[in-house]
């Protein structure tokens, strides 16, 4: 989305983009008898940034014969240019992954390699739930390194000052608090709707609360969105957009720019942000003291919506993967085992930037929000990937698309819905 993607999103520069387009193809041996890894990830800030850099240099060091060539990229940047180089037919020896329809497509295209044999004898160290959005037809396509959900960050503070006693636990609590927010003065939703993915979090567990699991499932399956749940997902939206909850200038706003929805929530000015488990840390990095709000942010899950079919402890969301291109050299696969060896999941987790997926790995866990997201995992009754992940490119682009124009006033929730039908039948 997602972003995690859903992982330290933030500022990509020029020379990023620019090195992108250049970083394929080269991998390898070379006459020299040296490898090349060619590694593109979307940590690109602090503190995974400097993790990962390390965990290569770690790998050269073991491997001398071996370089690992790292590209970061900001989120949007780096889903454009991994677009660009594999309908080229050039991926990355080991790039980002979400899994799901965009990782099917890939494999349909003969793009990236099937590693089940390889992770065959690793499968039992990963959680259940991690490795599912890499398994497509009983094979392994993608390897986890992190899995979180979506919730609501909020600021303890603040809900304080508007009387609101405990976080909401139904849709009609949120509005409610939405209302004593806005009364106070304080504005209460930070969203970044300029980068559109981040308005589809609402709209698609608003569809879970109502409908539930199967629904979003079988629209999938049948390519048919236009069912009653999911207009009644729009028009609930519309109940919150109707509020005029969000931040000044959101429309235009990014998500970690020094002015967007990480930086509002960091700098204090706004009291909630629907966002994924790397919150926090973006927050941190983009808020202008580099440390946010520490222990005035609290996470609560999405709500419940009365009278819908769905549960609250189902959860939507996501992680973060990598796939290994289709001409990767062998040293790709040992380092990407590298990667998920268990004292380097601790290394990741001890940032609190990421949920770790590999069994033993939870106890480097410091952040106690971290610690909160993985508990209501941990207990968590279903799972649904992000939409704009689990289902084809094409419809998964329309849906934030569509609920971006909603949020903005200009689309209805039966236009969003036949938009979305429209573009999984095309």
């Amino acid at each position: 989305m997602h972003v995690s993607r859903r992982s330290l999103l933030g500022l990509a520069g020029a020379s990023a983009s620019a090195l992108a387009l250049g970083a394929c193809g080269d991998g390898g041996s070379g006459k020299d008898g040296k490898t090349t890894v060619n590694w593109w990830h979307i940590s690109n800030t602090d503190p995974m940034l400097s993790v990962w850099a390390a965990l290569a240099k770690d790998f050269e060091a073991k491997h001398p014969d071996v370089t690992i060539k790292i590209t970061p990229l900001e989120n949007e940047a780096f889903k454009s240019k991994l677009t660009t180089v594999t309908q080229g037919g050039s991926p990355p020896d080991l790039f980002s992954t979400w899994g799901g329809g965009v990782l099917k497509q890939q494999v349909d295209a003969g793009l990236v390699k099937d590693l089940t044999a390889d992770f065959t004898s690793l499968a039992d160290t990963f959680t259940p739930l991690s490795t599912q959005p890499y398994r497509l037809d009983n094979k392994v396509y993608g390897v986890p390194f992190d899995l979180g959900m979506v919730g609501f960050w909020y600021n303890k503070e603040l809900f304080g000052r508007a009387g609101i006693a405990s976080p909401p636990d139904t849709w009609t609590g949120l509005l409610d608090a939405v209302r004593k927010l806005k009364a106070a003065g304080i504005t209460p939703i930070a969203l970044a709707g300029g980068d559109k993915w981040p308005g589809h979090y609402y709209w698609a567990y608003l569809a879970m609360r109502i409908g539930g699991l199967d629904v979003l499932k079988q629209a999938g399956a049948d390519a048919k969105f236009d069912k009653p749940e999911f207009v009644a997902a729009g028009t609930k939206l519309k109940e919150l957009v109707d509020l005029a909850p969000f931040q000044k200038g959101f429309l235009a706003a990014t998500y970690g720019s020094p002015d967007g929805q990480a930086a509002t929530m960091g700098n204090g000015a706004a009291a909630m942000e629907l966002m994924g488990q790397w919150a926090p840390s973006v927050q941190n990095d983009t808020s202008t003291n580099k440390k946010g709000i520490g222990d005035k942010l609290g996470f609560f899950p999405f709500p419940a919506v009365e009278g819908g079919k769905g549960a609250v402890t189902e959860a939507f969301g996501g992680g973060n993967g990598f796939a290994v291109g289709r001409n990767a050299p062998p040293a790709t696969i040992e380092f990407l085992k590298f990667l998920v060896q268990v004292d380097n999941q601790r290394k990741a987790a001890a940032t609190g930037a990421v949920v770790p997926v590999v069994k033993g790995a939870e106890d480097a866990i410091k952040d106690p929000n971290i610690a909160a997201v993985q508990k209501t995992l941990a207990a968590a009754t279903g799972f649904q990937l992000f939409l704009d992940q689990a289902y084809p490119p094409a419809v998964g682009q329309q849906v934030n698309d569509s609920v971006a124009e909603l949020i903005a006033g200009k689309a209805s929730p039966q236009q969003v819905v036949r938009a979305v039908t429209d573009a999984a039948h095309k």
